[in-house]
């Protein structure tokens, strides 16, 4: 796996921390930083999720796949996953995370409760690459609720 990252004020105004990522599968994600009133020139414009927004979510996207890919295997009828991180980080630099909560709603129709539980236990535990990355220096807990659907 590779991916480029670019500068996009390293032509021209040289202002701003906006950043461009190009992926190895050929995809391109924009990041920037959040305005520095004190230090305009060291500072973002907003344009673009923070690189640490984009890792919380590539984590809750990976997690979310597994789930419904486990929930399908075991031919279940879900028709929708979502997951809400909410992410406390370290007060002093690295601002690591310290804790992460992920609450996952899934939609489907007679979707057991133990099935999503154990979804989520094994994408945390065994598949999701990033969440267990995460968890070696983060307290991650999780929550989920099921809407049944006709």
């Amino acid at each position: 796996m590779e991916c480029t990252v670019s500068w996009t004020g390293a032509s021209g105004t040289r202002s701003g921390m906006g950043f461009v990522a190009e992926t190895g599968s050929g995809h391109i994600l924009a990041m920037d930083g959040a305005p520095d009133e004190k230090n305009p020139e060291n500072g973002g414009r907003n344009l673009a999720p923070r690189p640490m927004e984009a890792l919380l979510a590539g984590t809750g996207g990976c997690t979310a796949y597994d789930v419904v890919l486990i929930l399908k295997r075991g031919r279940h009828d879900v028709r929708g996953c979502s997951v809400k991180l909410t992410s406390e980080r370290a007060d002093t630099d690295p601002k690591i995370f310290t804790k992460i909560h992920m609450q996952f709603t899934v939609t489907g129709k007679g979707v057991p409760a133990s099935a999503v539980e154990r979804a989520i236990a094994m994408s945390h535990e065994k598949y999701c690459s990033a969440s267990i990355m995460l968890g070696k220096t983060a307290e991650i807990t999780t929550g989920f609720e099921i809407i049944d659907t006709p």
